[in-house]
């Protein structure tokens, strides 16, 4: 008798051969999975704070569609990040005119001392500046790598770029964001 493996203990890949054989607790662990790391991702790429819960929602149901095209050759991640980036990059042509910002979230502890909260929030605001200013391609290699923690196999398989090219941007980014913030 087989006890099946509980959905955290099993990879990506494993729950996608799951749900394409009917098992729909699989399809949950993927979305309770990604939900957190796609929407700040998004967040952080420029989507309105306002439109992050529509457009995760709408990267699952596109790739659920899709996933028989899914072949395994880049990571699940990779490729649902892929999926809202376009999507994003599909609601930014739709509302050109509206002025987008991209936000890197922040954890900041509640601090007592008004002056250093201060400093902390000068800080944070340049840093959040310096983001939006990054060209576009930058700004999504730099939020996968300092915000999700991707390699850049990963980032280059959901960008549509080389691993190396995605280390390139991801250096001048982060020297860009170092020159803004001291």
């Amino acid at each position: 008798m087989t006890v099946p493996v509980p959905a955290p203990d099993r990879s990506d890949a494993q729950l996608v051969a799951a749900y394409r054989q009917g098992d729909e607790r699989a399809a949950a662990e993927l979305v309770r999975r990604h939900t957190g790391p796609l929407g700040r991702f998004l967040y952080g790429a420029g989507a309105p704070a306002g439109e992050i819960e529509d457009l995760v929602q709408e990267t699952f149901i596109k790739a659920f569609r899709a996933l028989d095209g899914w072949r395994g050759e880049a990571t699940f991640r990779s490729w649902l990040f892929r999926i809202g980036s376009n999507l994003r990059k599909d609601l930014y042509r739709r509302d050109r005119g509206r002025q987008v910002v991209s936000i890197l979230e922040a954890d900041l502890a509640d601090n007592a001392d008004p002056a250093a909260e201060a400093m902390a929030n000068d800080a944070e605001d340049r840093l959040r500046q310096g983001i939006s200013t990054l060209p576009r391609l930058q700004r999504e290699v730099f939020l996968m790598r300092a915000q999700q923690g991707m390699e850049y196999v990963e980032i280059a398989s959901a960008l549509g770029t080389t691993p190396g090219a995605a280390r390139v941007h991801y250096h001048h980014a982060a020297r860009r964001l170092k020159e803004l913030i001291t």
